[in-house]
């Protein structure tokens, strides 16, 4: 099982542990011991299990205890939060004609990466 360390809504540490183990485990430092899926993004589970808290934590998330949810940083200030996926999602769809692309924020769109 996967356990983050939430601190004032941010995840400062991901373990892995036993179930039996984490009962016992004992951490009196401040904040609380969350579980996360590794195998869950955006609110889906990829094996067909149960999904938990929207998204696998990871260091430098932040936790929303009224969504129940890991959130990444934003990626970029154009970019807008799915409420039911708590993903980040750009203004523009990426392109689906298989080339690879970055975003540029200053043009708010994708440039194919040439290099």
């Amino acid at each position: 099982m996967h356990y983050a360390k939430v601190e004032n809504n941010l995840v400062t540490r991901v373990i892995v542990a036993e179930a039996s183990f984490f009962e016992s485990f004992v951490d009196d430092t401040p904040g609380e011991w969350l579980q996360t899926s590794y195998n869950t993004s955006g609110g889906v589970h990829l094996d067909g299990g149960t999904p938990l808290r929207k998204n696998y934590a990871g260091i430098g998330m932040t936790y929303d205890s009224v969504r129940d949810a890991f959130i990444a940083p934003q990626p970029y200030p154009s970019w807008t939060l799915v409420e039911d996926t708590c993903l980040w999602e750009a203004p523009v769809a990426y392109p689906t004609d298989d080339k690879m692309y970055e975003w540029d924020e200053d043009t708010t769109s994708w440039v194919e990466v040439t290099e």
